[in-house]
């Protein structure tokens, strides 16, 4: 079954969504990111994604205490993202409560070093690949790579780590559905689990990417969706369990 998992963006404190991953077009949902956590809990929820927006464009952590808060509150599993450029900062977020730690800019940039955190932090250790057009971003999403997504996706393959996000950084905040190719070429690169974002806004995007009928395609991440009220986080999941 496809996982269905809220997003949760932190800047300045609060629970925003950016459009197309820009800082200056961030739209603001709630001051309580614990309450926010707590209402996709209850509504279902079996995992959370928790970025910390500041921290990624400042590249260390900025929001530890409200993700420890948030993480002490629900019993579901919270990944973590945003900053995490080393290995003290991957521990700091795995102690306040992080099931899971998602890198990007660090993968990216230091690949001779993936080897050793997938060694040292098993599946505890996600990587992000955000890419547009194809090609890796880095930094926040603030600066084009030279690498291609499915090469790095390959790379972080052979590294051991076992799951990607993949992330079309067009598509994200703008509520016009994911990139399906995108997604399908992403899964055809590599046998390790792959979580599909950006641009998901209804439970026929959700149908969509099920019906690609691919093994390693286990979830989505929606954000500005379910804040927007366009879909219902119960529609979502009733749609990724539709070939239960």
């Amino acid at each position: 079954m496809l996982a269905i998992i809220p997003a949760i963006d932190l800047k300045s404190g609060k629970c925003v969504r950016l459009r197309q991953g820009r800082p200056d077009q961030a739209t603001a949902y709630s001051d309580d990111p614990v309450s926010m956590a707590l209402r996709w809990e209850s509504e279902g929820a079996e995992r959370l994604h928790v970025v910390d927006l500041d921290g990624a464009f400042k590249g260390e952590p900025v929001h530890l205490e409200i993700i420890s808060r948030i993480a002490a509150a629900i019993r579901i599993p919270v990944q973590v993202g945003g900053g995490l450029r080393d290995v003290q900062h991957i521990r700091d977020a795995l102690s306040i409560g992080a099931a899971a730690v998602v890198v990007g800019t660090t993968a990216c940039l230091r690949q001779d070093q993936l080897s050793r955190l997938a060694s040292q932090f098993g599946e505890r250790l996600i990587v992000a690949i955000d890419a547009k057009d194809g090609i890796v971003r880095t930094e926040g999403w603030t600066r084009k790579s030279s690498l291609g997504a499915a090469e790095l996706a390959r790379s972080v393959e052979e590294a051991g780590i076992g799951t990607i996000i993949y992330t079309d950084v067009s598509r994200d905040g703008m509520l016009g559905g994911p990139n399906i190719k995108a997604v399908e070429r992403m899964c055809g690169s590599v046998k390790c689990d792959i979580i599909a974002a950006g641009g998901i806004s209804s439970p026929s995007d959700v149908s969509a990417l099920v019906g690609l009928g691919l093994p390693n395609l286990k979830g989505a991440i929606v954000g500005k969706a379910l804040y927007d009220g366009r879909a219902s986080l119960r529609d979502l999941m009733l749609a990724a369990r539709q070939n239960e």
